[in-house]
């Protein structure tokens, strides 16, 4: 008599909050995931996941609009060029449950400008970031050998909303009054050249004195 195979589980995730870390190297947001498997008995999870923002999802205000021309131009041109971001992937092993667990998430961020994700965030005034997380990996449960595997595709997804302040909150813990723009070394030692001939004392000042009255004036 032939014995059926255990249903491969069906897992559903779920976003129940999203939390600076109090004590990390870099910035990073954590993300509580409930994982529902329903009756299975998972061993445990390989899970790989996807962060895009899902940027035709909220409103923007003129100063917004100004802030986000590089990315998607002149405002009356976002009906077509509008569109989601990826902002970045993480993975996390899920160690075995029933029915249904939650696990932190640690998603590190950067404050880096040439990273698209920081150029939208930084352009924010207020209000919230909608999120969705895509899941993949691998699911071990209880076979008869012993453990089954079963692949998860990137058909499955969460979804949340970020405060803008809460992004905010964290850059300035970690680079108060800051930011990072990267410049190709030729620029940089040109830089500092005008910075040692003209006998400036910080690169803001350098830079300062480069740029338009009207642009370096707050």
């Amino acid at each position: 008599m032939s014995t059926l195979a255990p249903a491969a589980p069906q897992l559903a995730f779920d976003v129940d909050s999203v939390e600076a870390a109090e004590h990390a190297a870099v910035p990073t947001l954590c993300f509580g995931l409930r994982i529902d498997a329903g009756d299975s008995e998972i061993r445990s999870v390989a899970l790989n996941v996807q962060l895009r923002i899902d940027a035709a999802r909220r409103a923007y205000d003129d100063a917004e609009r100004v802030g986000l021309f590089e990315l998607f131009g002149a405002s009356r041109d976002w009906g077509r060029s509008l569109r989601g971001l990826r902002w970045t992937t993480a993975s996390l092993n899920v160690p075995g449950f029933a029915g249904a667990t939650t696990v932190e998430l640690a998603v590190p961020c950067t404050y880096d400008f040439d990273v698209v994700a920081t150029k939208y965030l930084h352009a924010l005034s207020g209000g919230e970031v909608p999120l969705v997380l895509l899941f993949s990996g691998t699911v071990f449960t209880r076979g008869e050998t012993g453990f089954a595997v079963e692949q998860l595709s990137w058909s499955l997804e969460a979804r949340c909303r970020l405060p803008v302040a809460s992004w905010r909150d964290l850059m300035d813990l970690y680079f108060p009054g800051a930011g990072w723009i990267r410049l190709d070394r030729d620029t940089i030692d040109a830089l500092a050249r005008y910075r040692s001939a003209h006998g400036l004392t910080s690169w803001e000042q350098t830079l300062a004195t480069l740029l338009p009255a009207e642009v370096s004036t707050p």
